[in-house]
């Protein structure tokens, strides 16, 4: 009897242990995904505080494994490249650099570090434009003053039109979000995460759709714009970079701290 009590207890401690690493996987975005189609089991984290107002009663919604077309652990790219020598103009302090965005153990490492009398940052991108749909990232940010980490969608063909998911590494416990139409902006949103997006990998995304754009935290809906929407098909991109003459937005740049990374797993899209 003592002994089958023994088998029994070690039984319940595997499976508890099991189980408790299965919720740990199922919280940085996926990794263990026993779902239908990718699909969240354990459904969305849902922030202190709930979703802004305009996102009530939206669906839940997750990238599903078909839709991740690009995988740093399996080496799945469909056409993303670095950039690499040159410097946007404005508000970018650092050259992209293509050793700045280093694969390693299966998760994408891009990083702002000091060289030489400058700094160099890193940028990822995809050759091919997308249209409307779902478009998704598994990420973890940087955190360092002065920079930002991000996700998005662009294009300056035939107008500057752009989706934005970004951190400000003064604050990585908030997330903004913004689009252009046109070439116009201002229209950020500063969404308070409930937890710190450095420390861990999560998923975020946006519906981009005719009339909205609705962003995702975790699969759960958040924010919902329906006021002048981007229209044009856009490059996939993300990048990591310090600006210059912005400190009210981004805080005084702390080289200090350098350097800062940001870590990505994989990108998805999603047709509508």
């Amino acid at each position: 009897m003592k002994f089958a009590y023994l088998i029994k207890k070690a039984a319940l401690a595997i499976t508890t242990s099991v189980a408790a690493f299965g919720v740990l996987l199922i919280s940085s975005c996926g990794l263990f995904n026993p779902g239908e189609n990718g699909d969240n089991p354990a459904g969305p984290t849902v922030r202190p505080g709930g979703p802004h107002s305009s996102a009530e009663g939206i669906p839940d919604r997750t990238a599903k494994n078909e839709e991740k077309i690009l995988n740093f652990s399996t080496g799945l790219n469909n056409g993303f490249w670095a950039a690499d020598g040159w410097k946007n103009n404005g508000m970018f302090n650092c050259t992209w650099s293509a050793g700045n965005a280093v694969v390693k153990d299966g998760i994408m490492n891009m990083s702002v570090t000091a060289g030489g009398d400058g700094y160099y940052g890193a940028e990822y991108r995809t050759t091919q434009k997308y249209s409307y749909g779902y478009y998704s990232v598994c990420m973890k940010a940087a955190k360092c003053p002065g920079l930002v980490s991000s996700f998005f969608t662009y294009t300056n063909s035939p107008v500057w039109d752009e989706i934005d998911i970004e951190f400000l590494g003064k604050d990585t416990t908030k997330v903004q979000f913004n689009y252009y139409t046109n070439g116009v902006g201002g229209h950020e949103f500063l969404f308070d995460l409930g937890f710190d997006a450095s420390e861990g990998f999560h998923e975020y995304g946006f519906d981009w759709r005719e009339g909205s754009i609705v962003w995702y935290v975790d699969g759960k809906a958040v924010y919902k714009a329906t006021e002048n929407i981007p229209s044009h098909p856009q490059q996939i991109m993300m990048n990591v970079w310090n600006g210059i003459g912005v400190d009210d937005w981004l805080g005084a740049f702390d080289p200090s701290k350098l350097p800062a990374t940001a870590q990505y797993l994989w990108s998805g899209y999603g047709a509508d």
